[in-house]
């Protein structure tokens, strides 16, 4: 069979249950699916149940489907870490030995002050804290005085935030820039995020003008692979700065996952070919980071309604992937990523439903099958082609 087109559709932090070594990264217990479904009294998904959602794990109000439309399984993640950068690239066939650095005290000081003299100007913050929580502490205080707040988390981030008004994005993204070409070697750090906002304060608001610098993956990926063979790779969302542009033949930039399911529906329904990678941020950015398991459910409710217009869409030698990077348990006291199993749905008009492909050892195997959909061989993972493909 001739695959003309593969769409991967990464949900952002849609965990499927602890990994066994969650305890080791403080997430005993974390189900971000599952227990979210429980926390709202059940999930109405009724098209992504079709395709073997609750198949997968139990899910309260997605009962598992007795003939599903779509292979399905869960994946293992092999690196260590549970940052997006890490579980992006392990789709893509890079596997980390050592999770990224880092910083729950905060950045050293001698690091801030290079970076103070730098940028020609002193920050604010360098701490551990939410991105909404921690303008709203120093938004005011960044407005009288011009200097950035910079902040991290639990996840290996340096992350710049700034009243459009007051630093413009040109500005606030040079400033990233220049955190990104320092923080590297021990302080290599996923990303660097400028995150910009407005409003006044008691009032500020978070723009959609986020920009993420990402390091360069260690080595050859998926998407180099079928960009040196002629494979268009379009990146919808935040793919294109999570592989820092290596591999992309175009990048799509959403503001959030309304329009990145327009946007993604549009390619679809279009007539390219190629590799469609799409990232839809707002379940982890919106509810997961937040603890708002209700409106994480309206997000994953709103995307079930959207299911059948893509299904609809798909071409008979069009093949979807529906998979996650992490979890990010709304349930939980930690608003942080934490180290789950991610789904595994696979979906095309004349591949097999219905078939369980287990537990995978190792998110690369997306890129091992996507590989071998079109014709090549990536040398990471082991593909499930043979077992989705109609004999």
């Amino acid at each position: 069979m001739k695959i003309k087109r593969v769409a991967l559709l990464v949900l952002d932090s849609v965990g499927v249950g602890e990994l066994p070594d969650a305890g080791d990264y403080g997430d005993t217990g974390s189900n971000t699916l599952g227990n979210l479904a429980r926390a709202v009294g059940g999930l109405k998904m009724p098209n992504l149940g079709s395709l073997g959602l609750g198949n997968i794990i139990p899910i309260e109000g997605v009962p598992p489907a007795a003939n599903p439309r779509a292979s399905f399984g869960r994946m293992a993640e092999k690196s260590a870490g549970k940052d997006t950068t890490t579980g992006h690239w392990e789709m893509a066939g890079i596997i980390l030995e050592r999770p990224f650095p880092v910083y729950p005290h905060g950045f050293p000081p001698d690091l801030i002050k290079t970076y103070e003299e730098r940028i020609g100007r002193p920050v604010l913050g360098n701490k551990v804290a939410s991105g909404t929580v921690i303008i709203e502490e120093l938004g005011a205080k960044h407005m009288a005085t011009g200097y950035p707040i910079v902040y991290t988390s639990a996840d290996s981030v340096f992350q710049v935030a700034a009243h459009e008004e007051i630093i413009p994005l040109e500005e606030l993204y040079r400033i990233c820039r220049i955190a990104r070409e320092m923080l590297t070697g021990e302080h290599a750090v996923g990303r660097v995020i400028a995150r910009p906002f407005e409003g006044k304060p008691d009032d500020f608001r978070r723009t959609v003008n986020r920009h993420d610098f990402s390091l360069k993956p260690p080595g050859r990926t998926l998407l180099d692979l079928l960009k040196e063979n002629g494979v268009k790779v379009t990146a919808v969302g935040k793919i294109r700065d999570i592989f820092d542009g290596e591999g992309v033949t175009e990048a799509i930039t959403t503001k959030g996952n309304t329009d990145g399911m327009d946007k993604a529906l549009k390619l679809v329904q279009s007539d390219m070919d190629g590799f469609v990678f799409t990232n839809l941020v707002d379940f982890d950015m919106l509810y997961g980071h937040r603890n708002n398991p209700r409106g994480y459910a309206d997000a994953l409710e709103e995307l079930d309604r959207w299911f059948p217009e893509l299904i609809k869409s798909l071409q008979d030698d069009d093949v979807l992937i529906i998979t996650a990077d992490h979890g990010c348990d709304p349930t939980t006291a930690s608003t942080d990523h934490s180290r789950e199993y991610v789904p595994l749905l696979v979906y095309g008009k004349h591949l097999q439903g219905g078939v369980n492909l287990g537990v995978r050892e190792t998110f690369a195997d997306i890129a091992a099958t996507v590989s071998e959909f079109f014709g090549l061989k990536f040398n990471i993972g082991e593909s499930f082609w043979p077992k989705v493909l109609k004999v």
